[in-house]
């Protein structure tokens, strides 16, 4: 997964995050696309008290309204994320645990059986 180059997902940049109850989370700083389909599938999100954090949260799900991104995950959910330190991408296995923690299926992949 990789930090976007192109403008249109950027557009997302600078939005308030709002959580599935409709409180605000922080900010979204930036955008990253799924390697192999270009699609934007993450942003990051600061948060904090003073905005120091900055965790993931999956696109799948949200919708624009104005200034606001909404997303279907609590804050709780959010804040809570797995601590990723990437700069630029990514790696698999951090879009693994990311995904195991939002209870959600990384996109074209089996469903339970």
């Amino acid at each position: 997964m990789t930090a976007p180059r192109s403008d249109a997902p950027q557009r997302l940049t600078g939005l308030r995050v709002v959580d599935v109850h409709g409180a605000k989370v922080g900010t979204v700083q930036q955008v990253y696309r799924d390697d192999a389909t270009n699609a934007p599938e993450w942003i990051t999100v600061r948060t904090g008290l003073f905005g120091l954090t900055e965790v993931f949260v999956p696109l799948a799900g949200a919708r624009r309204t104005g200034d606001a991104l909404h997303v279907p995950y609590t804050k709780h959910a959010i804040r809570s994320a797995p601590p990723i330190d990437t700069p630029d991408h990514l790696d698999p296995s951090a879009e693994t645990r990311l995904y195991r923690h939002y209870g959600i299926l990384r996109p074209g992949a089996p469903g339970p059986v």
